[in-house]
């Protein structure tokens, strides 16, 4: 793990730019009523490397995804883990929320983002 600094795939440039023009219902509640008024900036649809990152904040090298339902299957949990893995090469660590969570738990997830954020500052 580095911090070393981070390659940018530009040719997502504009699927990163459709992603944030088209966020999912629960990545918009994140961003709307916590992450966009957040003490530390943070980034929507993030190009890190070959992925697109749901949410980043690179003063605290933290990733935040919000998963639905793909991502639970076998296919996506190798995805995920392998996606993980490399991000975490520029030594960012990457969090998840199911979409679930978001939408019954959401103070709790905020919470814990806060928590996160506040320990790698």
């Amino acid at each position: 793990m580095t911090n070393s600094p981070i390659k940018k795939n530009n040719k997502l440039l504009q699927n990163a730019k459709d992603l944030r023009k088209n966020m999912t219902k629960q990545e918009k509640r994140l961003w709307y009523d916590f992450l966009r008024h957040y003490a530390i900036k943070f980034y929507k649809q993030r190009i890190i490397d070959d992925f697109i990152a749901d949410f980043y904040c690179h003063k605290a090298r933290l990733v935040i995804e919000i998963d639905g339902s793909h991502h639970f299957d076998d296919k996506g949990k190798i995805y995920d883990r392998e996606r993980t893995k490399i991000i975490g090469h520029y030594g960012i660590i990457v969090i998840r929320f199911s979409n679930r969570e978001v939408d019954e738990d959401f103070e709790t997830v905020c919470c814990k983002i806060d928590k996160i954020v506040k320990s790698r500052l």
